[in-house]
């Protein structure tokens, strides 16, 4: 599987996440379009959110972890209403959407 973003072909694992971080902004609705999302406000912020954990720690930070780091972010966010956004999970859609790589999986970084 890949996706096509201004013409370049963009590598992804068996599961639909980039090989490589990509951060442009064009990459977003096409993933997006690919897990049938409508991306709101509160979706690039979460996006955004994640893609500057990214890039300061090397990963995508756990589902619990992420809460915490999005109360200054989004006021009032908790996990039904992250949820609602990404609803196969959204530690791991949202990181798919933001074009990261597929996060680690469980513990406690």
């Amino acid at each position: 599987m890949s996706y096509t973003v201004d013409g370049r072909e963009l590598e992804t694992d068996e599961q639909g996440y980039l090989l490589e971080a990509d951060f442009s902004d064009e990459v977003v609705p096409v993933i997006a379009a690919a897990e049938n999302l409508t991306l709101s406000d509160a979706h690039w912020k979460v996006i955004h959110y994640l893609r500057d954990e990214y890039r300061e720690h090397g990963h995508t930070p756990n589902f619990r972890n992420m809460l915490k780091g999005l109360a200054d972010v989004l006021p009032g966010c908790d996990s039904k209403s992250l949820y609602d956004l990404f609803p196969l999970g959204p530690a791991k859609q949202a990181a798919k959407v933001a074009g990261l790589p597929q996060p680690l999986g469980k513990g406690g970084y």
